[in-house]
């Protein structure tokens, strides 16, 4: 276990007081730390900073006012003195904060089917298991996401960096116009702009319409990413998309091996990494600088569970027991193979992807319906990144820096240097022989602030979903598609 050897007493009510008890069933489920930050130097354990493919030694990191002032470097008794200072055991390792770049916190729980998001709890366990920084990729409700957003960065709500990304652009937002205009579209993108949105998400669109959704975008300076087709009944194939402009895909990576005619799904399933077309995409992607958000595991939700789909803890404990009562009543997992066979397409894409030199992000894509939370499932992405071949230590990178830069943040985020912000958790075990050790979480720091991840997820125990006073899909929300 971690020790904390000088200010301990402060530095332990600091760590189980990071969390406050809500005072309503619709508060946010934690409060940041009081006022008055106080510099942390963390000293012994390993360190891998996301800048090469090693661990090593850590002799000293310095965080003043939530920013790295010294990394990997011994401190002086001035740089240190009243600060407070964390000790590692010799099998404890940092690592860079995870980026989840396709995080919902949005959820189907209940008979009704409604799929809306959970801004009370979700927080709490993305941060718990050293998410530090997430873009929802699509929201249901993006005002009370905004407001979430705007409560953790004033610290009154404990929980990752939110990068919102508004509301979906098409078919998956509801209520959306299927005859939108360009007109309609760029007054759209400027009002979630200036409401804070820092990326958008198109799912369902038509091709005029991401076509000015990217212009506009580009406009503010803000990144679209898309859930794209086949260019089947109106939508879009990523190969169009990249041309028209657009900065990262999501689940699949397009191009002429996909019927025009057909959905895409099915088509993918079937996919030949050999064939020029698919080395024709993934040279698109690579010449116009599009990164692919692979989100591998995000079928096995649906069907049989693969490897790396057990619990290390068990997430169906923090969903209330009306939640957890109505997942048990459901039928047994089965196989779908339509779901089967595109995720072992994922897996061989995404590694073909890589070995060409594209450039992929960390994303996980799980609206959770009662088995697992997103939070979780980032550690079962890195691992089946790792499953398909990738290298621990780019896998790792792939899950920080990479999300940094497909966020626009690389210059202060994504890796444990001088200068940056001081985001950062601390595992057991070493990540680059095991990469199933992310998921040992000791300790999280987000801004300089330190979390004790059992604190968080105590929080949250039995807290997440719908009770008999607050009935499964009461409230805005529509059924997934």
């Amino acid at each position: 276990m971690t020790r904390f050897i000088r200010s301990r007493a402060a530095i332990v009510a600091a760590l189980l007081g990071a969390v406050v008890a809500p005072t309503s069933g619709q508060s946010p489920a934690g409060t940041a730390p009081p006022e008055g930050q106080q510099s942390v130097v963390i000293r012994g354990g390993w360190l891998f900073t996301g800048t090469e493919d090693r661990v090593v030694r850590n002799q000293g990191i310095l965080v003043v006012a939530g920013r790295l002032l010294g990394v990997n470097r011994p401190l002086t008794a001035q740089e240190t003195a009243g600060a407070r200072v964390v000790t590692l055991d010799d099998d404890e390792y940092i690592l860079p904060g995870i980026f989840d770049v396709h995080a919902h916190y949005n959820m189907t729980l209940g008979p009704r089917g409604i799929r809306t998001d959970e801004w009370h709890y979700n927080p709490l366990i993305f941060l718990a298991n050293g998410v530090t920084s997430t873009f929802p990729a699509g929201e249901y409700e993006p005002d009370s996401m905004r407001v979430t957003r705007e409560r953790i960065d004033a610290g009154e709500q404990i929980g990752p960096r939110i990068y919102n990304s508004g509301p979906y652009f098409g078919t998956a937002r509801p209520g959306w116009n299927r005859n939108a205009t360009t007109a309609d579209i760029y007054r759209d993108v400027d009002y979630w702009a200036a409401h804070g949105a820092r990326a958008f998400k198109a799912k369902g669109i038509a091709p005029q319409q991401l076509r000015a959704l990217v212009e506009r975008a580009h406009l503010h300076g803000l990144t679209v990413t898309g859930h794209l087709e086949s260019g089947f009944r109106s939508t879009v194939n990523a190969r169009d998309a990249i041309l028209m402009g657009i900065d990262r895909i999501e689940h699949i990576l397009g191009g002429d091996q996909l019927d025009p005619n057909k959905p895409a799904y099915p088509s993918w399933s079937q996919v030949d990494t050999s064939s020029k077309q698919f080395k024709d995409i993934v040279q698109l992607f690579i010449s116009h600088h599009v990164m692919f958000d692979p989100t591998i595991t995000a079928p096995v939700y649906f069907t049989k569970l693969e490897e790396g789909f057990d619990y290390w803890i068990d997430e169906r404990q923090f969903f209330t027991p009306e939640v957890q009562a109505w997942v048990k009543s459901q039928p047994p997992r089965k196989d779908v193979p339509s779901w089967d066979s595109l995720y072992w397409a994922m897996r061989r894409t995404t590694k073909a992807f890589y070995d060409a030199g594209g450039l992929l992000t960390l994303g996980t894509d799980n609206p959770s319906r009662g088995e697992f939370l997103a939070g979780f499932s980032a550690h079962r992405e890195l691992q089946t990144l790792v499953l398909i071949g990738i290298p621990p230590a780019e896998a790792i990178k792939i899950a920080t820096i990479n999300g940094a830069l497909a966020m626009g943040v690389a210059d202060r985020l994504g890796t444990i240097e001088t200068g940056k912000l001081a985001d950062l958790f601390v595992i057991q075990g070493n990540p680059l022989t095991d990469i199933k050790n992310t998921r040992n979480v000791r300790m999280v720091m987000k801004s300089g602030f330190i979390y004790d991840p059992k604190a968080l997820l105590a929080q949250a125990v039995g807290k997440i979903g719908f009770t008999p006073q607050r009935p499964a899909g009461q409230g805005r929300g529509r059924p997934p598609e």
